[in-house]
């Protein structure tokens, strides 16, 4: 059965830092592309970044550009978001997604969220 476990989330301060961890299995990990998505309070759900099953950066918002990090590790099925300097604009629920677009088949899995707060 396939899962995506997000883990990680907690309050911290602005300037502080946290890494997300999701831990994926029922799938082949390396062909699949995972996402970090975010969704603040009472907005709609965004891209963060992604990466390619080889490691390939597909996407980096402008707005954390510079400051988070994503990164996976596919000999232990994670991938991994590093989030520095955060600000309360972070704050959000955090879902990891892996996604693989294909002309036979396509498949789109999601995490159950981890919330982020940046607060004083």
């Amino acid at each position: 059965q396939v899962q995506l476990l997000e883990s990680g989330g907690d309050l911290v301060q602005p300037g502080g830092s946290l890494t997300l961890s999701c831990a994926a299995s029922g799938f082949t990990f390396s062909d699949f592309t995972m996402n970090w998505y975010r969704q603040p309070p009472g907005k709609g759900r965004e891209l963060v970044a992604g990466i390619a099953g080889t490691g390939r950066i597909t996407h980096i918002s402008n707005a954390v550009q510079g400051r988070f990090i994503i990164y996976r590790d596919n000999t232990k099925n994670t991938a991994y978001l590093q989030m520095n300097s955060l600000e309360p604009e972070d704050t959000a629920v955090y879902y990891c997604n892996a996604r693989r677009l294909h002309n036979i088949e396509d498949y789109d899995y999601w995490g159950q969220g981890t919330q982020v707060t940046v607060s004083s």
